[in-house]
């Protein structure tokens, strides 16, 4: 029992500490799509800017991020951006493209 025990917690302590990329992605509200978690975690290891400290840890992260964005794959068909950040890029969006139509007053 003692041998079962530690396999459950091991394995329960690397499933919550596995995924970090995709559970900041989906959470965070950054980008959008499919595999948000493991396009941040492959931009982070292409980077110049981060640290090599990290970049083991993000490749060493990188498999589980794909599989936790796999998982949830159905929710990122059906989820819809609703934030007040969203909201007003689409308005910024909105309102250039009305300005580009009409040319600013001389």
């Amino acid at each position: 029992m003692n041998n079962t025990l530690g396999k459950v917690l091991f394995g329960g302590g690397v499933m919550l500490l596995c995924g970090c990329s995709s559970v900041m992605s989906h959470t965070g509200g950054g980008e959008q799509g499919y595999y948000p978690g493991t396009r941040a975690s492959a931009t982070m290891l292409g980077d110049d800017d981060t640290s090599w400290g990290l970049k083991p840890l993000v490749a060493l992260d990188l498999p589980f991020t794909a599989v936790m964005d796999t998982l949830l794959i159905p929710w990122d068909a059906f989820r819809t951006d609703k934030s007040v950040k969203s909201r007003v890029e689409e308005s910024e969006k909105k309102s250039f493209a009305i300005n580009a139509v009409i040319p600013p007053a001389p």
